[in-house]
């Protein structure tokens, strides 16, 4: 029986079947899974456990030998065989099938495998708990998929994010949703009965981070280039990044534009900045760099934030900080010809 891991705590009932199999490549939901087994298997009474782990050197005989061996205070017990990688041999897969064949009711087995490919999936073995047990098979969370599961696992643990901390947390764990955990546990910690923010994120990840970046934009839109190009450097050589920097880049480039766009539709410059929660020290540094930087090289700097997404994330070849630094010093009034590859 196959079943999802979101389907899994509605799944479980008091018949516990003979056998249960966690497979995937993602560690977070594979620990999740098989925690909530644990707890399931100990409410149940199976309270012994015992861990095997199926290295080079793994004898499968001893998997009978350990279901068959009493405990000394006959107590129920799980037996936990961790296949990481190993693919199962012609013996190892009959051993399996011939526990699999009189199980005792004293014992459960919870194999935990890295992601199957398709040939074992086509074995005996696989077939024989897909009759006689509970399969579990992981999948990675899409990108497209993950600002919905980091909204819904704050909501777990009530933390409220605005949509600006959910990009951005967006971009930082993506393909890591261990990361995501302790993102999302350090943030209710420090912001319990608020609202996080993406400030509040870019604050969170590192509080010597904070002053840099804003440093950085703050040089880019006065036009102080040299002092811009030193920030950029230390924030990388401090390992912050890329998508951080990005998204204190992309701010400020999208508030340029709307600026352009709302005067040129008759809106107040005062109007704009309510309209675009600019306020403090920024609402004179936008006003000043957007008399300074024309729409036209607007359009291009968000074109070439684009092309820093893409590479941060795979889609295409180069150095992000190679492009956000030409980035930067455009904002800045320096004109550099610094291409993406």
């Amino acid at each position: 029986m196959k079943v999802k891991a979101e389907q899994l705590a509605n799944r479980l009932s008091d018949t516990i079947q003979p056998v249960y199999l966690i497979t995937g490549d993602e560690p977070l939901l594979s620990e999740e899974c098989c925690d909530l087994l644990r707890t399931h298997f100990k409410q149940q009474g199976f309270t012994e456990r015992e861990v095997l782990h199926v290295d080079g050197g793994f004898k499968w005989e001893y998997l009978l030998e350990c279901a068959n061996a009493l405990s000394l205070f006959a107590e129920r017990k799980v037996i936990e065989l961790r296949l990481g990688s190993a693919k199962l041999s012609k013996q190892a897969s009959e051993m399996l099938r011939q526990y699999l064949a009189s199980p005792s009711p004293d014992n459960v087995l919870l194999i935990i495998a890295d992601k199957l490919d398709g040939s074992s999936k086509k074995s005996a073995w696989f077939k024989a708990i897909d009759n006689q047990g509970m399969i579990v098979e992981l999948w990675p969370i899409e990108a497209n998929q993950l600002p919905h599961w980091i909204r819904q696992r704050a909501a777990q643990i009530g933390l409220q994010l605005d949509e600006e901390a959910v990009a951005l947390l967006t971009d930082r764990i993506e393909g890591n949703l261990l990361a995501a955990k302790q993102e999302l546990q350090k943030l209710a910690l420090l912001y319990p009965d608020r609202q996080v923010t993406a400030d509040d994120v870019i604050d969170a990840v590192s509080d010597s981070s904070r002053y840099d970046i804003y440093g950085l934009t703050e040089a880019a839109l006065l036009g102080q280039g040299a002092r811009c190009n030193k920030i950029l450097q230390v924030l990388r050589q401090d390992g912050t990044e890329a998508p951080i920097v990005l998204w204190a880049v992309v701010r400020e480039v999208r508030a340029l534009y709307n600026i352009h766009l709302g005067q040129a539709g008759g809106m107040s410059f005062d109007s704009l900045c309510q309209r675009e929660k600019i306020w403090g020290k920024r609402k004179p540094q936008l006003g000043r760099a957007a008399q300074r930087i024309r729409l036209s090289a607007l359009e291009q700097l968000m074109h070439d934030c684009g092309e820093v997404d893409k590479i941060i994330k795979g889609a295409a070849q180069g150095d992000p900080w190679v492009l956000l630094s030409s980035i930067c010093m455009q904002l800045s009034g320096v004109r550099l010809a610094i291409p993406a590859n």
